[in-house]
């Protein structure tokens, strides 16, 4: 499983996801709303209404979850066997065991979401980003335990994935406390489209470089090339993020019908005229005020 596979199929769908959050974070942002939280699933609703409401999100990190899952068992010749019989006994499969738990966190993490969203009678947002700060702490503790063994260029690379998850991990936390700063939305939108990135770059480098040569681990100028491309990463992944951001602010600024039925409610405030009930209302408290300063000067 630590091979293309187990690198470049979890960072296509986190940067999947990202591109979806990225959509979902700018529109936000654009109509300066809070996060999509409603407090509770519609029971009265339409059947349409109340598919619009499911936790699509959940299930997919449950689906994912469980097919990665399934995969990394399947993947040794003879199975995930935790301990060999000889004597004595030694663990097998360390880095296959880790990933294993990475994948059974992911689904954890989606059932509390689908658990959260559709099943409890009320929404608790709280519980959704404490589960997922919870997952990537020991997502983080995985990942250095990970790196035990390597050296040069997978080491560089493994190091530059665990920056990324401590960063993420600080912003998820942050959002406990602050759940509805658009900042922090926008950064963990572009730490999770870095990740994804970068993951399925780490599957190319570590394991099919585009060269058809493999990367020297004791040639300086690889490892700061590992390094060089990770910055473009991080350029083409803020392109990217900024690039959503004006395409769904042209979009909703001149094609969405929503904002124009916005516009449409807001423009009788400012445009209308006064009708003849107004103007006659008008007139009669005229004539009371005239009325009471007469009777003042006799």
């Amino acid at each position: 499983m630590g091979m293309f596979n187990g690198h470049f199929y979890p960072g296509l769908y986190l940067f999947s996801y990202g591109l979806y959050q990225a959509t979902v974070v700018s529109k936000n942002v654009i109509f300066k709303e809070s996060p999509p939280y409603p407090s509770c699933f519609p029971k009265n609703k339409t059947r349409w209404a109340r598919l619009g409401k499911i936790s699509y999100g959940g299930w997919l990190r449950i689906v994912i979850g469980s097919i990665l899952t399934v995969y990394v068992v399947t993947c040794p010749d003879d199975g995930m066997v935790l301990m060999n019989k000889q004597m004595p006994p030694t663990f097998m499969y360390p880095k296959e065991w880790q990933h294993l738990t990475m994948f059974v966190l992911l689904i954890l993490s989606g059932c509390v979401d689908v658990t959260s969203k559709n099943l409890l009678p009320r929404r608790c947002v709280v519980l959704e980003k404490g589960t997922l700060v919870l997952s990537f702490v020991e997502l983080l503790l995985l990942m250095v335990s990970h790196v035990k063994g390597s050296e040069g260029i997978e080491l560089q690379v493994h190091a530059l994935v665990i920056m990324v998850v401590f960063l993420l991990l600080l912003v998820l936390m942050a959002e406990l406390w602050a759940p509805d700063m658009s900042y922090l939305w926008m950064m963990e939108t572009f730490l999770f489209l870095l990740m994804g990135s970068w993951l399925m770059q780490a599957g190319f480098i570590l394991f099919r470089p585009l060269s058809g040569y493999p990367w020297q681990d004791d040639d300086i100028r690889d490892l700061m090339f590992v390094t060089t491309f990770f910055c473009w990463h991080l350029m083409i992944n803020a392109s990217c993020l900024l690039g959503i951001y004006g395409f769904s602010f042209l979009w909703h600024h001149y094609y969405s019908p929503s904002l124009k039925r916005m516009r449409s409610k807001e423009a009788p405030y400012h445009t209308s005229t006064p009708g003849p009930l107004y103007m006659m209302l008008q007139e009669v408290k005229q004539s009371e005020k005239d009325d009471q300063a007469l009777l003042l000067s006799k």
